[in-house]
């Protein structure tokens, strides 16, 4: 879990958020919300998940921990004051295999701008495979 100083605190956060900030969906599992601010602290982050996606709680805290382990991972890269909202769109992600699903959130936080360039030594190799929904 990440620390308190990087977590949202009330609705009215989000709601500015999602009436300013700009959107990258790189697949079909999840986008990325995000907006620059000039926060001292660094980032914030707030993964959601509808019950829309997967109607078991167990499933959907599943997935928050799991990009939550990710974000706490990559935290000596989040040092650019970010607001990122991860949103979740299908359950795949709670099976998706653990390299795919850091190189899918560490591919999204890049082309949002919010790590720093320190990042891609250790990270070049990882493939991000397009899962495709069955109909």
């Amino acid at each position: 879990m990440i620390g308190s100083s990087h977590r949202f605190h009330g609705h009215a956060s989000l709601h500015s958020l999602y009436s300013r900030s700009q959107t990258i969906r790189l697949s079909p599992l999840m986008l990325l919300r995000y907006q620059a601010t000039n926060r001292r602290l660094g980032y914030r982050a707030a993964v959601i998940v509808s019950r829309k996606v997967n109607k078991s709680a167990v499933v959907r805290n599943r997935i928050r921990r799991r990009v939550y382990a990710i974000l706490t991972s990559c935290e000596p890269q989040l040092d650019k004051p970010y607001d990122l909202v991860f949103l979740m769109l299908s359950d795949t992600v709670a099976t998706l295999g653990a390299d795919e699903l850091r190189g899918l959130i560490l591919a999204q936080l890049k082309q949002a701008g919010a790590l720093s360039r320190s990042d891609t030594a250790g990270q070049t190799h990882v493939i991000v495979k397009k899962v495709q929904k069955e109909d």
